[in-house]
């Protein structure tokens, strides 16, 4: 409507091209539901009074028949702002378009076909140990992601990059044949850089129990690669995460990918050799120093694998991929796009400068009874993510089977929520004892517990959802009812910008949001009032509440529980 006026105004009075005016929502509610900056942008284009070019616009707007359908009033505020109040049943229609949309409601495609497609990697742990928390971020923000991309039509393929060659394997190896012959940390033969935790003690006494047991460091290699890469998949589906690929770093050197590169790269003048290694010229793309790709003892360096799989990446027809990777591999950015520029000049590729994307995060700390944990003996350094999930669930050794599933659910929502609602780049202070808390001040809980009030509210009205679809809206009139409304009516937008900033966290905070205003109108508005017409239209307005919350708890990998 505004665009329509826009362009009558201007050819009426022989003006210039009209942009698409942007809408807004105003932080405070007492400035209307929508305000548009539009005149304050023209002005000075058009050569007009910004609030007479507003006054101009409202009332070429007010001629048009939709006006009195969606504006209750529109005014102009200071320098020539045009803030608009929307009609009733312009602001309770959301209401409706829930409540048709169910499961799909805020998605883009709403169950169509993708309109793109996506390479989100992650996790990415190298097969020498068992997940920690820093890869629990990493999963908990790149499912998270993937769900988000995903309401936008995209089609998303995920996949784990098993760092499984290389001096690490070759450490975890020599750990696992030190404790096969009888040492263990602390003894003086204990080899320096073994890894130290429990877990290399138990892949001993299953290799020696195997029928692939010998003395032979190869088989000890890979019996220990596929003992973790086992133990790294049940803590996967501990924590609710599947991947559709599982990206072999070996494979890229017995297919010979990282040969062609490095000849792909010399033949182009892209590499140089001094002090009897190979060195990339990744300055010529913005690099502050040019990187050794090939150490003189004939060895490559890490980041050459990388550059050939993602070259594998773009020859599989993924042109948009987005790492999620802990802060840590900041530095390898420059020379990974550097090394892909130069395999694109020489295949005749067109890569993008910035391809691929990078998530990274920042480390997380795990506190229990006050105190910072930093050691599992499981694990021998660090905090596991099986730790965290059985810790913030409350699993004990005495629970029935039942019962340990039901804690570890509770576990699983709790590190998924908590991890997922900070900015990947901050650092986050994960507390135990408040993921156990089964109160307002855990997060997690606040929002299912919004949901399961919900279920119960209508479970005691005992009637069928699909009756509240012809409610008479109109008599949803009261504040609270009018803030649970302009909430609802976010969601679409606050996935698609937080898909396109790549910030799940923002849909946390949503939710959280979302929760207090319904905790707000349920304190204020009795909802299972003897007036039948304004009860189904309460209980409407409560139905598309619980969807969204329902919507947007599963884009994030958590549960919504009917009761708690």
């Amino acid at each position: 409507m505004l665009g329509a006026a826009l362009q009558g105004l201007a050819q009426e009075r022989g003006l210039g091209e009209t942009p698409a005016p942007r809408l807004e929502r105003p932080k405070a509610v007492d400035h209307g539901d929508v305000a548009c900056n539009i005149a304050l942008q023209l002005s000075k284009a058009w050569k007009l009074n910004p609030r007479e070019l507003a006054q101009a616009l409202v009332e070429r707007l007010q001629k048009q028949p939709d006006f009195k359908q969606l504006i209750a009033s529109c005014e102009i505020a200071g320098p020539g702002f045009i803030n608009f109040r929307l009609s009733n049943a312009a602001k309770t229609a959301v209401v409706g378009e829930i409540l048709l949309g169910g499961s799909h409601f805020g998605e883009i495609a709403q169950g169509g076909k993708p309109i793109a497609s996506a390479m989100i990697e992650f996790v990415s742990a190298n097969p020498t140990g068992p997940l920690h928390v820093g890869h629990g971020r990493q999963a908990a923000l790149g499912d998270a992601l993937a769900n988000l991309l995903a309401t936008q039509g995209i089609k998303v393929h995920r996949e784990f990059y098993y760092n499984d060659a290389g001096v690490q394997i070759a450490n975890l190896a020599l750990s696992v044949q030190a404790r096969l012959n009888g040492l263990k940390p602390g003894d003086t033969n204990w080899p320096e850089q073994a890894y130290n935790g429990e877990y290399i003690a138990e892949i001993a006494t299953a290799f020696k129990a195997s029928p692939e047991y010998r003395d032979d460091l190869e088989a000890i290699r890979q019996f220990a690669v596929a003992y973790l890469r086992n133990e790294q998949d049940i803590d996967l589906k501990i924590f609710g995460v599947k991947f559709d690929c599982y990206y072999l770093e070996s494979s890229l050197y017995t297919d010979g990918s990282v040969g062609e590169i490095v000849q792909d790269l010399q033949s182009i003048g892209k590499t140089y050799e001094s002090e009897g290694a190979l060195w990339l010229r990744t300055t010529d793309d913005g690099d502050d120093k040019d990187r050794v790709m090939r150490k003189s003892d004939g060895s490559f360096t890490y980041f050459v694998p990388d550059v050939a799989y993602h070259a594998s990446k773009w020859n599989r027809g993924f042109t948009k991929v987005i790492n999620v990777q802990g802060s840590d591999h900041h530095g390898t950015i420059a020379r990974v796009r550097s090394g892909l520029q130069g395999v694109a000049q020489k295949r005749g590729w067109e890569i993008p400068k910035t391809y691929p994307d990078y998530v990274l995060h920042k480390m997380v700390t795990v506190m229990r009874n006050g105190e910072e944990v930093k050691i599992s003996k499981r694990a021998g350094s660090y905090v596991t993510v099986r730790d965290l999930v059985e810790w913030s669930g409350g699993v004990t050794p005495e629970m029935t089977l039942e019962e340990r599933e039901l804690a570890l659910q509770r576990g699983r929502d709790a590190v998924r929520f908590f991890l997922i609602s900070r900015k990947a780049d901050t650092e986050f202070v994960f507390d135990i004892d408040l993921a156990l808390q089964q109160n307002d001040e855990n997060p997690v809980f606040y929002v299912q517990y919004a949901h399961a009030r919900i279920s119960s509210i209508l479970q005691q009205w005992g009637g069928s959802t699909s009756d509240l679809a012809g409610a008479d809206l109109s008599l949803l009139q009261s504040k609270a009812s009018d803030h649970l409304l302009r909430r609802l009516a976010e969601y679409p937008e606050v996935l698609t910008d937080a898909a396109a900033e790549l910030a799940p966290h923002a849909l946390a905070f949503y939710l959280r949001d979302l929760a207090g205003d319904f905790h707000t109108f349920y304190n204020a508005d009795r909802v299972l009032v003897d007036d039948e017409s304004l009860k189904l239209a309460r209980l409407a307005l409560l139905s598309a509440t619980r969807q969204v919350l329902q919507n947007g708890l599963k884009v994030l990998g958590v549960s919504a529980p009917a009761k708690m």
